[in-house]
């Protein structure tokens, strides 16, 4: 009852700062964030915070994840490609709003352990693979929305071609930790159209897979 109090009082504080797509609401309430939190920081999993997670990643802040999503659009026919799988958290609420989600994660221990949480919660529209998620996934393109979780120094051109005509790309951008922008990708036939959409900050986006002990 504590965690669906704490997530009710979530939910007020996502629409005070402007989420307003009911379906990205709905799909946070229904993601438990607990479940995707280390055990050390289980009494903020609903705060609108960061956290640490293994590997010297994090799990990004709700704020951000509802944003992205929003700002995504996926729709419910759609094909996501994740970058960056993490605890597995924003996989976990775009699983409620797509037909499918590919996610890439470069540590094999995340990965493992956000394939757990999806079995967990029975989450049955979610692939993912351990990768270079400046690769992306050719086998799998071309995809209706792209979402990356980490920092490139630039849009990565793979990325942009596995994106459908049409389709629409959320990455944060920037070559440093502290001056990074959120940027919105709509590829049209000729052109691509860049909008950014606010400062964020992220881990960067590293190439090739980790090598972990």
């Amino acid at each position: 009852m504590v965690d669906d109090e704490k997530k009710i009082n979530l939910i007020m504080a996502l629409r005070r700062q402007g989420i307003t797509d009911q379906r990205v609401l709905a799909a946070i309430e229904r993601t438990p964030r607990s479940l995707f939190v280390p055990e050390t920081f289980m009494r903020h999993a609903y705060d609108d915070s960061a956290l640490p997670i293994e590997c010297g990643q994090t799990i990004s802040q709700p704020y951000v994840v509802a944003f992205m999503s929003q700002a995504l659009d996926a729709g419910e026919r759609d094909k996501v490609l994740e970058i960056g799988t993490g605890s597995g958290y924003q996989a976990a609420v775009l699983s409620h709003l797509c037909r499918r989600v590919y996610t890439i994660e470069r540590y094999r221990t995340l990965l493992t352990e956000a394939q757990a949480r999806f079995d967990d919660l029975r989450i049955t529209n979610v692939t993912a693979m351990v990768g270079d998620g400046n690769k992306g996934w050719p086998e799998q393109e071309p995809f209706d929305r792209i979402i990356v979780t980490a920092a490139a120094p630039a849009v990565p051109e793979n990325l942009v071609h596995q994106l459908k005509i049409g389709g629409i790309m959320v990455i944060p951008v920037g070559k440093e930790a502290d001056v990074q922008t959120l940027v919105r990708i709509m590829k049209h036939e000729e052109r691509v159209e860049e909008t950014e959409l606010m400062p964020v900050r992220f881990v960067p986006l590293v190439e090739g897979v980790a090598r972990e002990l």
